[in-house]
């Protein structure tokens, strides 16, 4: 934006200096004009004087001036092709600048929105991990609840001690196992028994 500032500001100089240009160019011309009208008056005027040397020395620096003045007027125009040439070239860089703002406006929005998506996704993973956090929680509290349940049936047999410090769960596991195989051995003579 700065740049394109900057040269907008060149741009309205070299266009002020540009009309300056012009309308010296234009004084110039009317000059011109006035001193072939003069020099024609002075030719019509010359031509029936007798003092034809003077005629002709008169005749000869106003053709002097007047070459002097054309010279004058393709220098001007000669600048004012070269001005004209950079105020192109300035309007087209402008124009180049202003398209890279465009486009880099476009990226920067295209970015805002990737941003804007990743940040909704990031919250609903928030989300889904808090609700996958409170499931945990809930089962967790369900298994010390049915593992606490576990070791109190395993252990409530006449004859168990009850242990001294906290179980892991391989210890609890074969002590259900020891106590189911207690039970089969127990129920098998009675079974037996019954049978008889």
């Amino acid at each position: 934006t700065g740049a394109i500032s900057s040269l907008q500001r060149q741009l309205e100089i070299q266009e002020s200096q540009l009309r300056r240009t012009r309308s010296e160019m234009e004084m110039l011309q009317k000059k011109l004009r006035e001193r072939e009208n003069q020099l024609q008056a002075m030719t019509t005027k010359f031509s029936s004087l007798r003092e034809e040397r003077k005629h002709e020395d008169m005749v000869a620096m106003a053709e002097e001036e007047k070459w002097s003045l054309q010279q004058l007027v393709t220098e001007q125009e000669s600048k004012l092709a070269e001005q004209d040439k950079l105020l192109s070239e300035l309007q087209g860089r402008v124009s180049q600048l202003q398209a890279e703002v465009l486009s880099g406006r476009h990226r920067i929005q295209k970015q805002q929105r990737a941003q804007e998506e990743i940040q909704n996704q990031a919250e609903m993973l928030q989300h889904r991990e808090l609700q996958t956090r409170v499931a945990l929680e809930r089962l967790t509290s369900r298994f010390e609840r049915f593992r606490s349940k576990i070791i109190q049936v395993t252990f409530s047999a006449a004859g168990v001690r009850p242990p001294q410090a906290e179980l892991t769960d391989e210890e609890v596991l074969e002590a259900m196992q020891v106590r189911g195989s207690l039970q089969l051995s127990f129920q098998q003579p009675i079974t037996n028994r019954q049978e008889s």
